[in-house]
């Protein structure tokens, strides 16, 4: 099949999307994947960069953008971002902590939306962010329920074991204290598909002082809720 249109450059420029679709790319990777040469690999990648269609991870790899979410919500296909605002806000007023929505994108998660705490201290994860998979209860929601082997490869170099793992599968949802961040814990829970494929994990985190060294006793309940409302949306 012949996926031109006859616009050599948008042509391109869909090629680098469609490769960064499957996780984050250095420059190199992003040249082997798509058959461009150097010079237009990097050329379009910064231009989608400047419209924030792609952007770079911690490592200076580029990845898919924010503006591509902000696009699927404005025009309703993406019903996952479409009903978290709502969604990730009563979480935020039942439980008074900062909420997210993250994403498993390659071997990271991506922040595609958020309800920050009105007041006080709080922990902000702003919209785009893209975090490890290696701490965090949202990371383990993300590989709980993916097969064996990328399971056993996920863990290694985690702050989490494969046993944690099997437990968030037992319990339906996860905790951290101290992963990703000194002094930080969260909770949170799977939003499935209409398949039940894992597709987004809704957390709740802030500070160890308010949440404690078992914060799912606190917001289990609310974050599970929230991650079943946002299911049934997508069920809809």
């Amino acid at each position: 099949m012949n996926n031109s249109s006859g616009v050599g450059v948008l042509d391109k420029a869909a090629l680098v999307l469609g490769a960064l679709e499957a996780g984050p790319l250095s420059l190199s990777d992003l040249v082997a994947v798509t058959g461009l040469s150097r010079p237009t690999a990097y050329r379009l990648a910064a231009a989608l960069e400047h419209h924030r269609l792609v952007s770079r991870d911690l490592q200076g790899r580029f990845i898919i953008g924010p503006r591509c979410s902000e696009l699927a919500t404005a025009t309703g296909h993406d019903l996952l971002l479409t009903a978290a605002g709502p969604i990730l806000a009563g979480l935020r007023d039942r439980t008074g902590e900062s909420c997210q929505l993250y994403r498993r994108q390659g071997a990271h998660r991506v922040c595609i939306a958020a309800a920050d705490r009105r007041s006080g201290l709080l922990d902000s994860v702003p919209i785009g962010a893209v975090l490890s998979m290696h701490a965090g209860s949202a990371a383990q929601v993300l590989l709980a329920w993916e097969d064996a082997d990328l399971v056993r490869r996920s863990v290694e170099g985690a702050r989490f074991d494969a046993p944690t793992l099997a437990g968030v599968r037992r319990r339906g949802w996860a905790q951290s204290v101290g992963e990703r961040e000194a002094g930080v814990a969260s909770v949170s829970a799977p939003v499935r598909d209409e398949r039940g494929k894992v597709v987004g994990a809704v957390s709740v985190s802030g500070p160890l002082e308010r949440l404690t060294k078992a914060p799912g006793r606190l917001h289990a309940t609310a974050v599970v809720g929230a991650a079943r409302a946002l299911t049934d949306a997508l069920s809809s």
